[in-house]
């Protein structure tokens, strides 16, 4: 099943591409974290570099003293056809092909000096390198950088923890195998890599152990205890290598040759005769993939929910962020439209009650109209000193005959003029509401957030539109109650009782020949019709206001915008359009996410179809 391990390799690799690996934390894990991976982990100069380099059979890792591993390297072998010419890429060199592995050694150094400059400081930033070739199996491994345990010159002295931590955040994932290279001359009690293996996979279900030097033993001492499991027990055997000494590679010792001199050391060493089956970095290699495919296949149930679950959300937030923009200018148009449209819907779904809002203009006319016309103190108008007043100025230098018209007349005017004031504090009222289901539609219009221009545009327009429908309504209901003063109701005059006798003596002075009782009773004249046209008003003004401004709003709140939006030429409609570069930048970064992970369900089902 090597195509699964090739297929997990691309699907690393494209994730790395995207960004979608370990750096971006999220709340779900990352695809990057979901697909198992082999992290190799030893003390300086364990042999962990010779370790690599022979599974690939090649020399290209940077060889020094000291820290020579300052990066996490992420190795993916693919295998290729007999005969085929064997390459490394670089994920930071898209499409160069390096045939030369000397050259790799040196990009390998330049990239790693790029981020860390050429001091000995680490990084947990990764190199991504592929090698194709026919003399490999389909493999992922990552070279972390070697443990130590004390500072040299130039570094931190925070070096020793910064290294632990750095391979300790590779190896306690759940998914990781752990490649624990371990020298044979030196006690295994002290070896960092089972330290720190130990720490992390306590039961060694995760973790082979790799046993190096083996050839550099002291004299009649061998390793027979640890390979068979007695020293120190884990749950895959223990493979022992013999890496080529400074020598061979001083000698540039082919790496074929080193791999069949290393095969017979431990066909003819009698230690370790019984064993040679399972020792040496050919078996080493074979191995790490057999149990890698049968990892990776363990892990597909969990991968497929993890893909699934994570598509459904940037699908989702893809719906969220709209849809992108359309290049001509007709498609511009269509599309302004089409979220104008969206709008507008939004906005009637408030005032129809689909959507919360649309009952306060409601609690308007209900409560705070009627309130504001019972607050009203008609006590000045009809106070007895006023009602004189006004009844024998209206009188002129001629007293009424019967009954004082003219003075009526004034009091009333004088009286329902009032009223304007509550009716334009309603109009203002249901306009000021009104703006605010403009500012909530048009928050909650999704395709307006993609599009600060337009949305502003389509706000200023909505509440421009409002301006004038309150102007009108205004008009409309002012109209209203200057009707009412302007023509009396004289139905409601003709039910009262006659009254003949003025009440007062015709030759005291014309200010004082109205007693109280007769002028009291006029002020309960006026009063009484007053109340009743109140009463009338208080539903007519609500008709007025639905009329002139909810309804209007319902069916030309953009009207004028539209037509506008007719005469704009393709430079205008753009800037209409401009959207947010942080949105333009998401969504496309998301649409390859997508792309990445519907591709990786596709194979990844595949896969599990054909077991």
């Amino acid at each position: 099943m090597e195509n699964l391990i090739s297929l997990v390799n691309k699907i690393q690799r494209a994730c790395t591409a995207l960004g979608d690996h370990g750096e971006e934390a999220s709340a779900l894990p990352t695809l990057w974290d979901s697909l198992p991976a082999i992290a190799v982990v030893g003390g300086q100069s364990s042999g962990k570099s010779s370790v690599l380099e022979s599974v690939v059979g090649k020399d290209f890792l940077p060889r020094g003293s000291g820290i020579v591993t300052r990066r996490p390297l992420v190795l993916q072998l693919h295998k290729i056809e007999e005969g085929s010419r064997e390459y490394g890429e670089f994920l930071h060199l898209p499409r160069k092909k390096f045939y030369d592995f000397v050259a790799v050694r040196k990009e390998i150094q330049d990239e790693t000096d790029r981020e860390t400059g050429r001091s000995k400081q680490i990084s947990s930033v990764p190199i991504h390198l592929s090698i194709y070739s026919p003399n490999v199996v389909n493999l992922t491994l990552i070279d972390l950088p070697g443990l130590t345990k004390v500072a040299v010159e130039g570094q931190p002295d925070s070096i020793v923890h910064d290294i632990e931590n750095m391979v300790r955040s590779f190896i306690e994932k759940p998914n990781c195998i752990i490649l624990a290279i371990s020298p044979a001359n030196q006690d295994l009690a002290t070896s960092d890599a089972i330290k720190i293996s130990r720490e992390v996979d306590p039961t060694g279900e995760r973790t082979i152990g790799v046993l190096t030097k083996i050839d550099l033993m002291d004299k009649g001492t061998d390793a027979v205890d640890i390979l068979e499991g007695r020293a120190y027990r884990l749950k895959f055997p223990w493979v022992g290598v013999v890496n080529r000494s400074q020598a061979d590679i001083n000698k540039n010792v082919d790496m074929i040759a080193a791999r069949r001199r290393e095969r017979d050391y431990f066909l003819t060493t009698p230690e370790y005769k019984h064993l040679a089956k399972r020792m040496g970095s050919e078996h080493l290699a074979k191995m790490l993939s057999k149990h890698l495919e049968t990892v990776i296949k363990s892990k597909i149930p969990g991968i497929q929910s993890l893909i699934n679950k994570t598509i459904a959300e940037i699908e989702s937030e893809l719906s969220r962020l709209g849809k992108p923009i359309a290049a001509d200018a007709g498609g511009k148009l269509y599309a302004i439209m089409e979220i104008c449209r969206s709008f507008d819907q939004i906005f009637k779904d408030h005032l129809d009650g689909v959507r919360p809002g649309g009952d306060k203009i409601y609690n308007v006319f209900d409560n705070q109209l009627p309130a504001a016309l019972k607050r009203l103190q008609f006590d000045k108008q009809l106070s007895m000193e006023n009602i004189r007043k006004l009844i024998t100025e209206a009188d002129g230098y001629q007293p009424h005959l019967i009954a004082p018209e003219q003075g009526y007349r004034r009091l009333i005017e004088s009286t329902l003029i009032t009223i304007r004031g509550p009716a334009e504090a309603a109009v203002d009222a249901v306009h000021s509401l009104l703006k605010d289901l403009v500012h909530k539609a048009v928050s909650e219009t999704l395709d307006l957030k993609q599009y600060p221009g337009l949305r502003a545009e389509v706000g200023a327009a909505a509440i421009d539109s409002l301006e004038k429908m309150r102007d009108e309504s205004k008009k409309a209901t002012l109209q209203l109650v200057d009707m009412e003063y302007g023509y009396l109701t004289v139905d409601f005059f003709r039910k009262l009782p006659q009254d003949v006798d003025k009440g007062g003596n015709p030759t005291h002075s014309i200010f004082d020949r109205y007693n109280d009782s007769y002028l009291r009773r006029i002020g309960t004249t006026v009063l009484s019709y007053v109340n009743m046209v109140c009463a009338t008003l208080r539903h007519t003004i609500p008709k007025s206001i639905v009329y002139c401004q909810v309804r209007e709003a319902k069916r030309t709140l953009l009207d004028y915008f539209f037509t506008e939006l007719g005469k704009m030429d393709m430079k205008r409609l753009s800037s209409l359009l401009n959207e947010d570069p942080a949105i333009m930048e998401r969504r496309s970064g998301l649409a390859k996410r997508l792309e990445l992970y519907r591709s990786a369900q596709a194979e990844i089902d595949a896969v599990a179809w054909s077991k």
